[in-house]
């Protein structure tokens, strides 16, 4: 009968919407229960933590306090004893060999592909070794590392880009560093026809001499270089006509590091004006140590002087590149690889003495403050997405004047945590203009 068939379809009906209805529930219950053991996990057995968020009146708008003052040079240096807490910079590069349409002018081949990672091996080999300033005469200049390198970097949609491109253009292939009629050095044309990704990526020209410079009787094709803004024009001896060793690459470690030192914001170490009082003004006249009388003695290797060995750099060069990348109105910045944008769970910071961070930070994995540790911050703090500043039972976290804690990338943080156990509870306090932003859990205050 109709009626009888249709009573119990509706009765199977009610009965699956019931069991709907407590699968959801047990669906929320487990979620529940793995939120609190995930919650659980990240504290320690006996920890009980608390969520740190600054009054109201201590923190400014984000509109007046969008970014840190950059502080100074100094404030960027290095410190050899916690060097984790900068974690190195990379600097994505690509590069371009320029050649004539006749393919005769420079490296074309597989060739050219070695060359460039040597290239940039060597660079990056002189990065990783800085080496003890010449200059002046027995100086006690402090080596630091640099905390920067390059990595070569190909279009992010093209699996099969590796970041080395070749052109043929007989107007454009050559470069001309002297002449007051057929210099090219400081011309962009080659740059806007060619550039890849010159938002992000820093284009590195590769381009031989033109011809008829090099059959010039004053001609001595020496390593030259130019550097505009997000990209870099060098020539020097590695032309196929010349026959030189194709493992010369290492004689370009030097230029490359140099214009790159322009890129960043650094001027000529012998000038007096390059901003660094440990950089000596000297004459210059000595190339090398073989130069002359006296040259022994006289002849600098830093990476910003003209000089055989540019493989030097003082604190506070490091420090003004350092700077630099950390400034986030900078265009430059845009040429670095984001790392601190993901969190890195090998990359942790942990502090366990007295520390001042006066420079920007751009942190790479979670922020500890160990037990006896103190950390003063009076700049801009990022933290990777999802990461926390824990404050451990004995720590103290100091947000003093200028400080701001965020997501450099826009993205989300998970705060600042403070651990207790046994009635000992970290500490943090602020005073003058604290500003916390990108908090997963609250509006930015």
């Amino acid at each position: 009968m109709p009626g009888a068939r249709g009573r119990p379809q509706k009765i199977k009906i009610r009965i699956l919407a019931q069991n709907d209805l407590l699968t959801m529930m047990r669906y929320a219950f487990i979620a529940i229960v793995l939120l609190l053991l995930t919650a659980a996990c990240r504290a320690p057995l006996g920890y009980t933590e608390t969520l740190w968020m600054p009054q109201q009146q201590e923190a400014a708008p984000p509109t007046t306090a969008r970014r840190a003052a950059p502080a100074d040079a100094e404030a960027y240096e290095p410190d050899t004893a916690h060097l984790d807490h900068t974690p190195i910079k990379y600097i994505r590069v690509n590069v371009h060999w320029m050649n004539n349409a006749a393919k005769t002018a420079n490296l074309d081949d597989w060739r050219a592909v070695n060359y460039t990672k040597g290239m940039i091996h060597a660079a990056n080999y002189a990065l990783e070794n800085n080496r003890a300033m010449w200059l002046p005469y027995g100086n006690e200049t402090p080596l630091l590392p640099t905390r920067f390198r390059y990595v070569l970097t190909g279009r992010p949609d093209d699996p099969n880009d590796d970041g080395i491109y070749f052109h043929y253009d007989d107007t454009l292939y050559y470069y001309v560093h002297i002449g007051r009629r057929n210099a090219n050095y400081s011309s962009r044309r080659v740059v806007d026809k060619y550039g890849v990704q010159l938002d992000t990526v820093l284009n590195l020209f590769v381009m031989p001499y033109h011809v008829d410079s090099m059959y010039a009787p004053n001609f001595r094709g020496e390593q030259v270089g130019v550097a505009l803004g997000n990209a870099v024009k060098i020539a020097g001896p590695w032309l196929r006509m010349w026959g030189q060793d194709p493992e010369s690459y290492w004689q370009t470690r030097g230029n490359i590091n140099h214009e790159v030192g322009h890129i960043y914001g650094l001027a000529h170490a012998w000038n007096t004006n390059d901003g660094c009082d440990d950089t000596p003004r000297h004459s210059q006249k000595c190339f090398n140590k073989d130069s002359g009388p006296g040259c022994d003695t006289l002849t600098s290797n830093n990476v910003m002087d003209y000089c055989a060995l540019q493989v030097a750099w003082t604190p506070c060069q490091i420090g003004r590149v350092l700077m630099r990348m950390a400034d986030e109105s900078a265009k430059t910045r845009r040429l670095l690889q984001p790392n601190w944008c993901r969190l890195h769970e090998d990359r942790a910071v942990f502090v366990t003495d007295t520390v001042v961070w006066r420079g920007a930070k751009d942190l790479e994995g979670e922020l500890t403050i160990m037990p006896g540790g103190r950390l003063v911050v009076q700049n801009r703090v990022s933290l990777p997405a999802g990461a926390r500043i824990i404050v451990e039972p004995g720590g103290e976290l100091a947000l003093e004047e200028g400080a701001r804690l965020h997501n450099a990338c826009g993205d989300t943080w998970a705060g600042v945590v403070i651990r207790e156990k046994n009635g000992l509870a970290g500490r943090v306090s602020s005073a003058g203009r604290v500003t916390v932003e990108n908090l997963s859990h609250q509006e930015n205050r």
